[in-house]
């Protein structure tokens, strides 16, 4: 079973943050790190969010604005080799792939012949380029700007929710009152991240970083993944938003099996002082996107699984929040987005 550092990629608004408490309850075992690379997409030098292009205060007040990508991997890495703990990392895969599918290539940071794995050898390919592996001309393009090897140094999870709930929210975020919290002044449709989830999703797969089978079942000559090289993946993990929330235990325990941890149900309670001040101090530098999971104490079930409305009622719910025009915006950021869940949906825990 791997012990490699858990990297939970999800998307924004897909109840992260509360699944996020629920392993921060495991101190004794974990080291929880909140969304590291926003640093480097949003503010830093390699920066490939437009979203702080033209605001360069706030880039500066951040205190973000010199952090790269190397930077973020080399403290990741450098925890994970030198903790005792076994590190929980939950952040927004969008953050390693550049925005509207535009072609990625390495951070610059990440390109420098220079060691960074926790095993200490070169995170590069050995032409410095982000081919997916020198031994497989025929695998397509990382999309990632993180090189290979260092991706295979994480054992990756997913987390989704369906657009229908993960997108309002995100619009919610991002206009009066809540937007002079978040400092999201506009609704970017390419935050979504749905489109980004997927296609890290798949790399992973095609690379056997990820398997739809367990280690213990792979072939008998050690191959796995499309490419045939071999593989040391990590059994396939995708976890749905509502299955979460009507099955938390259920969900929880199944995550906890395949990631190689012992689960209890105290894991789903978090109403201890020292607890809610670690969660206070991650989730400080991202004000008003997790107010509910820092003001939450456990993870109950849903007293009633939630209904699916249909396409009118949910129109006239969003027209009635949010106005005329802010429907339109979201049903099409919602449409533009369900392929891609139903097809991460496919693999999900089934409980």
């Amino acid at each position: 079973m791997s012990n490699k550092p858990i990297f939970l990629a999800t998307h924004p608004r897909a109840c992260s943050t509360a699944f996020e408490r629920v392993f921060m309850t495991r101190r004794d075992i974990l080291r929880c790190v909140h969304e590291p690379f926003g640093d480097a997409f949003y503010f830093g030098p390699e920066r490939l969010s437009a979203r702080y292009e033209q605001d360069e205060e706030a880039r500066s007040t951040s205190g973000f604005a010199n952090t790269t990508y190397d930077d973020v991997l080399a403290n990741l890495l450098s925890l994970a080799r030198n903790d005792s703990k076994r590190l929980f990392i939950k952040d927004i895969a969008h953050y390693l792939l550049p925005p509207d599918r535009k072609p990625a290539h390495l951070a610059p940071s990440l390109a420098a012949d220079k060691p960074k794995t926790a095993n200490g050898t070169n995170g590069t390919t050995p032409n410095g380029s982000n081919s997916s592996s020198s031994s497989s001309t025929s695998a397509a393009a990382n999309p990632t700007v993180v090189p290979l090897p260092l991706l295979r140094e994480f054992h990756f999870t997913f987390l989704i929710r369906h657009p229908r709930r993960a997108i309002p929210s995100y619009y919610r975020c991002t206009i009066p009152p809540l937007s002079a919290k978040t400092g999201f002044h506009s609704f970017m449709s390419n935050e979504a991240g749905y489109d980004e989830l997927r296609r890290l999703f798949d790399y992973l797969l095609q690379e056997g970083i990820i398997t739809r089978q367990s280690q213990d079942h792979q072939s008998s000559n050690g191959t796995n993944g499309t490419n045939g090289t071999a593989s040391s993946g990590v059994k396939v993990t995708v976890v749905d938003a509502d299955d979460l929330l009507d099955k938390p235990a259920e969900v929880v325990r199944a995550f906890c099996a395949d990631v190689g941890m012992d689960y209890h149900d105290g894991m789903l309670k978090w109403e201890d002082e020292e607890g809610q001040e670690l969660a206070v101090a991650a989730f400080e530098k991202w004000n008003g996107f997790h107010d509910d999971a820092i003001g939450s104490t456990e993870l109950r079930a849903r007293v009633q699984p939630k209904k699916t409305p249909t396409e009118a009622e949910e129109n006239e719910e969003w027209r009635k929040k949010f106005g005329e025009e802010a429907q339109r915006v979201i049903r099409e950021c919602v449409d533009a987005n369900v392929a891609d869940y139903e097809y991460l949906k496919s693999f999900a825990i089934r409980v």
